[in-house]
């Protein structure tokens, strides 16, 4: 048994049939025991992979956190994610967990056990129990915001995105962050919460988002979001969703605005946008998204508009593989042997069409009309 394991005896089993389990963590790294929260899916699989949300100031964010979580990925807008909460409020612990020398604004004796706490003891715990995706965020509130960003200084980032909420900076964290996120050679991204009233980091933090803004990488996908009604306390509630919609953008189905302002406008195959779209996902997230029915209905309806008959052949493959028992497949390539002049295959592929099950508005009666023209032009 691995030796990360003995430390663990304190941990109680989880039971997933229970969303959200609150258990006491033994932890060899602090030397104490820690309240410690964790949600999941309520259809967990064992062949699902999930995102990991590190949470910390569990008392106040965790249940915000999991309820935008839950709202979106019902939504398909996000995917699901294991959540895990650090809770530190008993005692004011947090400024301990998290403080930094002033000198230096490296963590404190207690800040960097509380650092292999969170990175070399309850994360690959969940790694090595639970179906982790590669992808993780970690979300933290002024103090603990600013604790975050010690993750960005390992060779590899930790944690593939962050949510720092009013972060209340460590020294020089205001030049070291953009530095770090401009060397870093991989995809993060990095979320920053603001409110509008006047905080005594808050001149800092502008500073740190005009450095972070100059930064043209690709692989850096930055979001600065101020709210003017705000204050230090509501910031809190203000940004996670938003948050989430920065994130996870690309994994929310194609929307009437996207199809026209960048399928329609695109000079590349339509099928090639698919296939860029779900390959990113799966490049980011770590793991496959099954391609959602209205992400096919779109692009169908673009080969269509845009004459591009050469894309419904893969179209049609991605078809019969997800929606196998449905004609959707069958007749996406029966529209592709048509175009393509051959209308013996076109034909004999309606037919296989109009044996399946309907889907959308796909019906056997369209099946059937393609068939009967195909009779009355070539006397099939």
């Amino acid at each position: 048994m691995k030796k990360w394991l003995l430390v663990l005896t304190g941990l109680l089993c989880l039971e997933l049939g229970a969303q959200v389990q609150k258990e006491i963590f033994e932890s060899f790294k602090l030397q104490e025991r820690r309240d410690v929260s964790y949600y999941f899916p309520e259809n967990y699989s064992e062949d699902q992979k999930y995102p990991l949300i590190v949470v910390l100031d569990a008392e106040y964010l965790f249940d915000l956190v999991v309820a935008n979580a839950k709202f979106y990925s019902e939504h398909q807008r996000m995917p699901e994610t294991i959540i895990v909460g650090v809770h530190q409020a008993e005692g004011d612990i947090r400024w301990e967990d998290c403080d930094f020398e002033q000198t230096t604004g490296l963590p404190t004796e207690k800040g960097a056990k509380f650092y292999e706490f969170l990175g070399t003891e309850l994360i690959p715990y969940l790694e090595t129990s639970y179906n982790i995706a590669p992808f993780k965020m970690f979300v933290g509130y002024d103090i603990t915001a600013n604790f975050g960003n010690y993750f960005l200084f390992k060779d590899r980032s930790l944690f593939n995105s962050y949510l720092s909420i009013s972060p209340v900076l460590a020294t020089e964290m205001e030049s070291r962050v953009p530095s770090r996120l401009s060397d870093l050679n991989q995809q993060i991204f990095y979320n920053v919460v603001l409110e509008k009233e006047k905080t005594e980091d808050r001149q800092r933090i502008l500073q740190m988002n005009n450095a972070i803004k100059s930064i043209d990488k690709e692989s850096l996908h930055y979001f600065f979001d101020e709210y003017n009604n705000a204050d230090h306390v509501s910031i809190a509630a203000y940004g996670i969703s938003k948050a989430f919609d920065n994130v996870f953008k690309i994994f929310r189905p194609i929307s009437p605005k996207e199809y026209k302002t960048e399928i329609l406008t695109s000079d590349e195959p339509v099928f090639k946008y698919l296939e860029d779209r779900y390959n990113m996902i799966e490049n980011l997230l770590g793991f496959r998204k099954p391609v959602e029915l209205n992400d096919i209905m779109a692009i169908y309806a673009a080969c269509l508009k845009k004459d591009d008959f050469e894309s419904l052949k893969p179209l049609s493959e991605i078809c019969k593989k997800q929606y196998p028992d449905t004609m959707m497949g069958f007749y996406f390539e029966g529209e592709y042997y048509e175009e393509l002049g051959e209308p013996k295959k076109a034909f004999k592929t309606f037919e296989k069409a109009f044996q399946m099950e309907e889907i959308d508005f796909l019906t056997k009666d369209m099946a059937l009309d393609k068939i009967d023209a195909l009779k009355a032009d070539f006397g099939y």
